[in-house]
């Protein structure tokens, strides 16, 4: 047995008590200092601070809330066939989950070079592997929330309550988008369930991480709210509540609670160089995951509304380029043929700033406005177009399941080509270079050390238009550049077509 009175454990201590020490006697300086002088004096006022200092502090213990909450926090077993998923799983077992593969969460996870989900181990054992997460159930029938990268493509699942307790359970259903499943365990109408939030918790207040990971019986840890609303470059709706409250593999899908007891967000993500948690989890929030819930109860899967666009955040370059006073909106970069945006009128250049009359501050926002609407509903959307406000009424569609994606920019001339010299890019007009479309100029070369590197440009990007003019030729775009450079604009925005996307790029051209 490990005795935490010899070091280093004893010195951690002794240091913890300095810290606090030494914040409470800065405290009793700094009121002695704004009073007479007198030890009598300093002695009365840092003792009348101490109770102000108390009343910061967190609870006592969290003691009581796990008592009541963990019960209904369960580890959630999942067996997938090993040969259909070969090809994704690999030999490393802290790979990437299969039903992570191809989607926007992939590049969250390459983006640091390690695994970031705070899932359980994948564990081999003949033709099937087994996964292990966590879980909590919703409702004293048998309805429970995971996360989807816990139970996709699961041939079995089954739960372990927090009294030992094995059930099998079946996917209700599943949201790739938001990471989110639904699951049932049939027999029983009195399981212990957790309730949501109905008021997400400010930053800085306390929250605790239920997990049961492995079937252990559940871990518990506690900590703050570090920030809301944070984008992690999983996908359009990222809107993750930030907690330090560490979450371990195996915790995935478990719920974190406000002091109340009440449910404010699933445990999804992790950022950690170590493997382990370095007090920077992710949560997906309490309204997101009761709308998606109810969506997957009722019909089994999670149908939103469509608008049809690529959107970009309005950058303070892009907002000058534009005239707009502040750096806010959704900047449509493209309209897609024949999608419900297109067919209202909305247009390459249009700031979207509301939606029904809820303020849209970047496209984050728009897309979290558009998806919490039904298919077929009408949206009023509040524009700016080339500095004049406009209002756009537009009926929304159901979101294909798969986006179509743009073709890849074929081989490029590497010959010498026209160029912008002060741009620092070499161009030639799309219908020159195999591959790249009839409409704009594509670039051919790019001076590391120009303006348009700087910016982001690349070879085989291709420029649209600029200063919302088309441009087909080399000539067309000196004319939009130079036409924009006499106004006594600074920047130019030009509209590129990336590989896979269409954009904003704002230029310095003075």
């Amino acid at each position: 047995m490990t005795d935490f009175n010899q070091p280093p454990y004893r010195k951690t201590l002794s240091m913890r008590r300095l810290t606090l020490l030494g914040s409470a006697a800065v405290i009793g300086s700094a009121v002695a200092l704004a009073g007479p002088l007198g030890y009598g004096r300093f002695a009365e006022s840092a003792f009348a601070a101490t109770p102000a200092a108390q009343a910061v502090q967190g609870p006592a213990g969290f003691a009581d809330l796990v008592s009541k909450v963990k019960p209904a926090v369960i580890s959630v077993r999942v067996r997938i066939d090993q040969a259909a998923d070969a090809s994704t799983l690999g030999d490393n077992n802290d790979e990437l989950p299969p039903s992570m593969k191809g989607t926007p969460f992939e590049k969250f996870f390459h983006q640091f070079g390690f695994d970031n989900m705070p899932r359980g181990e994948m564990r081999r054992g003949g033709q099937m592997v087994t996964g292990v997460g966590s879980g909590f159930f919703i409702s004293a029938d048998g309805y429970a929330v995971t996360n989807n990268h816990v139970v996709d493509h699961a041939k079995s699942v089954e739960v372990t309550t927090d009294d030992g307790k094995t059930y099998t359970a079946k996917v209700i259903g599943t949201d790739q988008k938001t990471d989110l499943a639904l699951i049932k365990v049939d027999g029983r109408n009195d399981f212990a369930y957790a309730s949501f939030a109905s008021e997400m918790p400010r930053i800085g207040d306390w929250v605790v991480a239920v997990g049961n990971p492995y079937g252990l019986g559940g871990t518990v840890t506690a900590g703050i709210v570090s920030a809301e609303g944070r984008d992690i470059g999983s996908g359009p709706y990222d809107n993750y509540i930030q907690i330090d409250a560490p979450i371990n593999k195996g915790n995935s899908g478990g719920p974190t609670f406000d002091t109340n007891g009440n449910v404010i967000g699933v445990n999804t993500a992790i950022y950690s160089p170590s493997g382990g948690s370095v007090g920077i989890g992710f949560d997906v929030p309490a309204p997101t995951v009761k709308e998606v819930i109810a969506q997957l109860k009722d019909k089994g899967v999670v149908t939103r509304a469509w608008l049809g666009v690529q959107v970009q955040p309005v950058t303070a370059a892009i907002a000058e380029s534009l005239g707009i006073k502040n750096a806010e909106g959704a900047l449509v970069a493209e309209a897609q043929p024949d999608a419900p945006a297109a067919q209202a009128g909305i247009q390459p250049g249009d700031v979207v700033t509301a939606v029904n009359g809820h303020a849209i501050k970047d496209s984050r926002s728009l897309a979290r406005e558009i998806s919490a609407m039904s298919p077929g509903s009408s949206a009023k959307l509040d524009i700016l177009r080339k500095g004049e406000s406009k209002t756009i009424n537009v009926t929304l569609a159901t979101m294909p399941n798969q986006m179509q994606k743009q073709a890849n920019a074929g081989e490029q001339d590497k010959g010498s080509t026209p160029g912008v010299p002060h741009l620092g890019l070499s161009v030639a007009p799309a219908t020159d270079v195999a591959g790249a479309g009839n409409k704009g100029v594509v670039i051919t070369a790019v001076d590391p050390d120009g303006p348009g590197a700087e910016r982001g440009l690349q070879s085989g990007d291709v420029i649209l238009d600029v200063g919302g003019k088309s441009v087909g030729t080399v000539g067309e775009l000196r004319s939009a550049l130079s036409d924009a450079k006499s106004s006594g604009k600074h920047d130019v925005l030009m509209r590129v077509k990336s590989a896979d996307n269409t954009h904003f790029v704002a230029v310095p051209i003075g």
